[in-house]
């Protein structure tokens, strides 16, 4: 088989992967939870098979106190998220007159400076941005409520999600070495070493942002409910849960806390409180949490983290979202890999310059002292006598 066959084998075949997988994306959900939550657990059952147990003992041992946790976790969260919730929507419009009356004086300030009509254009465009906005977030969170909400998939991600863990936990190490027997020989050695990258940045940056994650939604929503914050408790958390994109998730949730205390309260002690929250979660964030539980692993740009997620989101939806960061790992490694043989290859060193007629041309512009009939008569010299 030629290179050039070599290469249309994979693209065929990355290709018909990716279209099966949008395809099929209705049902991944339950498939791609229960790979991560393998993923996150096989270094568990590793090592309790060095301590002596069998691997499926292991297996059946963790997989239990893990779902059995984050059932209990489940029942003592959720009702108090579902209510926060239910009270916020139902409080949106008072919330809404409440800023307008408090904005109120800094628009009349801002007609007096910029003119009624200009006024009335930001608000109109203010208007149909917070909708647009306010849309997107309902057409996710239905989408995301619309696949969960039917019975079928209910059931599918409760019951099949930890069978399905169970198996790809108990055979992991097995998937492994099976999928290690297909590389190609020639190249098997450099495919680990690739692999091992991938799996060193998804460590990195899963595990550890996940625990980030969850640390910073606690410490958001005690210290918003400290400060009084109607449904801090549940804003916090939603920024911390939200806070894996980098920057932006952060943003999300002041806007938001920052909104309802600018709607509840009447003096500048809470709101100072409020963003006072938010800046030492991210002090805490920034010097703590991320450099001792990510570490300097991850080789994810942020830029290319966000891209990855809005795109993922838009292809896959939720399922998108979840997929987005491993995948960008993978394509972040392999460019990187690609970059680096191209640096070594003969093609960066002795290429041919681009231009290489141009480059050899003469400069010109001549010196300014350059003697005309001198010039005339070298470039002259040594041409044959002219034919009569």
């Amino acid at each position: 088989m030629t290179t050039q066959q070599k290469t249309w084998f994979w693209l065929i075949g990355l290709v018909a992967v990716v279209a099966a997988l949008y395809y099929l994306r209705p049902i991944l959900l339950p498939f791609v939870a229960a790979m991560g939550v393998a993923y996150f657990l096989d270094p568990v059952c590793d090592w309790l098979e060095e301590k002596g147990l069998s691997r499926t003992m292991a297996t059946g041992a963790v997989t239990a106190v893990f779902f059995v946790v984050v059932t209990l976790v489940l029942v003592a969260v959720s009702p108090l998220i579902y209510k926060q919730v239910a009270e916020l929507i139902a409080r949106v419009p008072s919330y809404v007159a409440a800023m307008q009356v408090k904005l109120g004086p800094l628009l009349d300030l801002a007609a007096d400076r910029l003119g009624q009509e200009e006024v009335k254009d930001l608000g109109k465009s203010a208007t149909q941005y917070a909708g647009t906005a306010l849309k997107w977030v309902a057409s996710a969170v239905g989408e995301v409520l619309g696949g969960l909400g039917a019975v079928a998939n209910i059931i599918s991600l409760i019951v099949i999600t930890p069978i399905i863990s169970f198996y790809l936990l108990r055979d992991w190490d097995r998937i492994v070495e099976k999928v290690d027997t297909w590389l190609p020989r020639a190249q098997a050695d450099t495919l680990r070493g690739l692999a091992k990258e991938v799996d060193d940045i998804l460590a990195g940056f899963a595990r550890g942002q996940a625990t980030v994650c969850l640390i910073l939604g606690v410490l958001y929503g005690v210290g918003l409910t400290i400060v009084g914050l109607d449904f801090g408790f549940i804003v916090g958390l939603f920024t911390g849960l939200v806070s894996f994109i980098p920057y932006f998730g952060m943003l999300i949730g002041f806007v938001l806390g920052f909104g309802i205390a600018l709607a509840q309260f009447d003096s500048f002690t809470p709101l100072l409180l409020v963003a006072a929250v938010f800046a030492v979660g991210q002090v805490v964030e920034g010097n703590f949490l991320t450099p001792k539980l990510v570490g300097g692993r991850v080789k994810l740009h942020e830029v290319w983290i966000i891209f990855a997620l809005m795109a993922g989101g838009t292809l896959f939806g939720f399922v998108g979202i979840l997929i987005a960061v491993p995948v960008a790992a993978v394509v972040g490694v392999l460019a990187r890999f690609m970059i680096a043989q191209y640096l070594e290859s003969p093609l960066y060193e002795h290429g041919a310059p681009l231009g290489g007629a141009i480059a050899q041309m003469p400069a010109s512009n001549e010196p300014s002292g350059s003697d005309p009939e001198t010039d005339d008569a070298d470039a002259t010299e040594g041409d044959p006598p002219a034919k009569p």
